[in-house]
């Protein structure tokens, strides 16, 4: 049972438009630890599932599910480069543009004794995380540089680390339940140094 001193894990704003920040988001820290939903590629592939971005039936391995998490450390550097207004990493950079280029574009030209030539967008089982981070590299490079960029915000609530889309200029937090927590925390701290006063 979650405590009250938990981050939220409902979607934050701007997580239904764009997959890559629900992605980013899906490391958590909460005061006990972070917790990972993608921690076990079970748990990766009801993600990626869930999510569209595999399909159903799918499975993923260890390296895969690997591979997921070095991508969500990269999109994580750029949306906290960019809500800091810093220099983009570099090593991010490559791994969102290595995962861009990981699936072919456009249909391969192939052939059978039964079809003879066609075309066909390659899709095997063992690339289904290449598929899935592909399109999330995709959506994040969209959120980093389209219209919405500038709304990018880190959540202002301790200890929780997740980036949203600001729905106005004075939103401070991805959700209620971190607002609440901080101005809890607040109020707590001053009637503290009131009573010690």
């Amino acid at each position: 049972m979650r405590t009250m001193s938990q981050p939220s894990t409902t979607p934050v704003p701007g997580a239904e438009q764009y997959p890559a920040l629900d992605f980013a988001n899906s490391l958590l820290t909460l005061p006990t630890g972070p917790l990972d939903l993608l921690g076990s590629p079970e748990e990766a592939t009801a993600w990626l599932i869930g999510r569209d971005l595999a399909p159903a039936g799918s499975r993923l391995y260890l390296p895969c599910t690997a591979r997921l998490h070095e991508l969500r450390f990269s999109i994580r550097e750029l949306l906290g480069a960019r809500t800091a207004e810093e220099p983009a990493p570099d090593a991010a950079l490559a791994a969102v543009n290595a995962a861009l280029t990981a699936t072919p574009s456009a249909p391969l030209l192939c052939w059978d004794a039964e079809r003879g030539l066609y075309r066909e967008q390659p899709h095997p089982a063992d690339r289904i995380a290449d598929h899935a981070m592909a399109q999330l590299a995709a959506d994040a490079a969209e959120l980093l540089t389209g219209p919405d960029a500038d709304r990018l915000a880190a959540c202002g609530g301790t200890p929780c680390t997740r980036f949203f889309v600001r729905t106005h200029a004075s939103r401070h937090w991805c959700s209620t339940r971190c607002g609440d927590r901080v101005r809890a925390a607040r109020a707590y701290a001053k009637r503290r140094a009131e009573n010690r006063s």
